[in-house]
């Protein structure tokens, strides 16, 4: 296990230096100039460039990531062009509302996926299982933003039940919840459908197997053939779903954080990405990367955990 830790932290390395060169290279490559946005529509040439001077905007591309390197390995993400807020100042405000949000929604996805997932394996080809294998096809297949837009016009705008966006209340208060509430299944619909389809599938591999038949054979009594047999050994492609999900709930908040106006990670890299802020970009694609990967190195350890049989040696 130690072996595996040590392995991906240098895979978690390569792939972030990866990331950050191709991030930077396409932000400078994109049309446009920095410099010219800072400066507005009233700057003179002189006046921008000695914008591009003041940030290093006109050394060579390679030097100016080298440089920008040199600070990430410091632990210095750079300041914002637009606001001269240190990024990882920017981050840490923000970066809460974006967890709590991913968290709330990896909980709606969990509990909805695996029970739906679950009972229509149980009750295999009844009308449970039919409704709930339809919902989840729809669920996979309807976006993200029109599913939040009439969530809050059902629910906010018409019944008046729920918050209509934001998120400015701490998560473990009732308004705090409530805020979450929308956005969480707005985000967490389409990772349920996932969780659904392939806990149901697993499950019916499952139930099938010789050790479950030897089971019942012996009079052991079905509750615990599922919960305490079965279960155990169906959510071993479940896990993978759900911490391959849940690294893409992360980084796939930026939709529902725009629709709900919700002030994370998400929309700070839309705000800098519209503004060529590399910096802010830079530092929150960095940010979504690396927690990607560190789910995935989890995933595996908790494999080891749930399967004995696993080995990574």
């Amino acid at each position: 296990m130690l072996g595996l830790i040590v392995r991906r932290f240098f895979q978690l390395l390569i792939l972030l230096i990866g990331i950050s060169l191709i991030v930077f290279m396409s932000m400078h490559l994109a049309p446009g100039d920095p410099a010219a946005i800072i400066g507005g529509p009233t700057a003179s040439e002189s006046d921008m460039e000695a914008i591009r001077e003041d940030l290093g905007l006109n050394k060579p591309v390679l030097v100016q990531y080298f440089d920008y390197m040199k600070g990430v390995v410091q632990g210095d993400l750079g300041y914002s062009y637009q606001t001269n807020q240190a990024v990882t100042a920017a981050i840490i405000t923000r970066f809460p509302n974006t967890f709590n949000l991913a968290i709330a929604s990896m909980i709606v996805a969990v509990v909805i996926g695996v029970i739906a997932g679950i009972i229509s394996a149980i009750k295999q080809n009844s009308w449970f299982d039919l409704s709930s294998t339809t919902i989840a096809l729809a669920g996979i297949s309807i976006p993200n933003f029109w599913l939040g837009s009439m969530l809050i016009l059902v629910f906010s705008v018409t019944l008046g039940w729920l918050p209509v966006g934001g998120l400015n209340a701490p998560f473990y208060t009732l308004e705090g919840m409530k805020q979450l509430i929308l956005p969480a299944i707005t985000l967490g619909t389409a990772s349920a459908a996932m969780i659904a389809r392939m806990s149901r599938s697993t499950m019916l591999e499952v139930v099938r197997s010789d050790y479950i038949r030897t089971a019942r054979a012996k009079g052991v009594k079905e509750k615990s053939v599922i919960w305490l047999h079965a279960l155990r050994n169906a959510m071993i492609p479940v896990i993978t779903v759900i911490g391959v999900n849940f690294g893409s709930l992360l980084g796939g908040t930026i939709i529902t954080e725009q629709v709900f106006a919700i002030n994370g990670i998400g929309r700070l890299m839309i705000d800098g990405i519209a503004s060529r802020d590399f910096p802010v970009v830079q530092g929150t694609v960095l940010l979504v990367a690396a927690l990607f990967v560190i789910v995935n190195l989890i995933v595996d350890i908790v494999y080891a955990m749930v399967d004995p049989r696993i080995s990574y040696e």
